[in-house]
């Protein structure tokens, strides 16, 4: 039964990420949408590695100086893998996530720092017979820096801090954190 159900998880998983891929290809236009790849590691040995699709419907305000606040919409699909789990070794992850992001408006090289929030669904929230996140609907808040760059800014890299918890709708609730490294290519 549980084979089943992890099936059918890692099934709807790999349609939703070949749905976002067409959807990005089809929809996209000159740096607004981008596609995204990010490894990293968590808390007990978790690795993550996350594709996403960006969306930049150029939504900027505030302005100071030649930088300016800009919002960003992001979804994600992510596995994670850790050799102590006893339950689970591998688990999926998708969700969206609102970021808001400070970037400089001019120059070849334009640095920035972001902030987002937003839901992830895992497809089991047990990592082993000790460690379990509560349930599978968590929460992501995350923050970082990186720098945008090339003849059209259309390469964007930086480093994520990332916490994933239930918000204390269901005991235990640890969370876990990850520090990611990420890459995005603007079309």
């Amino acid at each position: 039964m549980n084979n089943k159900k992890n099936d059918s998880r890692g099934l709807a998983l790999k349609g939703v990420v070949t749905a976002l891929s067409f959807a990005a290809c089809a929809a996209a236009s000159a740096d607004q949408f981008g596609v995204q790849v990010a490894a990293g590691a968590g808390d007990r040995h978790v690795k993550k590695f996350d594709l996403g699709v960006a969306w930049d419907p150029d939504l900027t305000w505030w302005r100071i100086g030649d930088w300016h606040f800009s919002l960003i919409g992001e979804a994600h699909v992510a596995w994670w893998h850790t050799n102590e789990g006893d339950v689970h070794n591998n688990i999926g992850e998708i969700g969206v996530t609102p970021m808001i992001r400070f970037i400089k408006g001019s120059g070849s090289l334009r640095p920035f720092v972001e902030l987002g929030a937003g839901i992830r669904l895992l497809t089991s929230p047990r990592i082993s017979s000790t460690f379990t996140l509560g349930n599978a609907f968590q929460f992501a808040e995350l923050a970082g820096v990186g720098v945008q760059f090339g003849s059209r800014q259309q390469y964007l890299t930086g480093y994520r801090f990332q916490h994933i918890s239930d918000g204390g709708i269901k005991e235990p609730n640890p969370g876990i954190n990850f520090s990611q490294l990420y890459l995005q290519y603007n079309f």
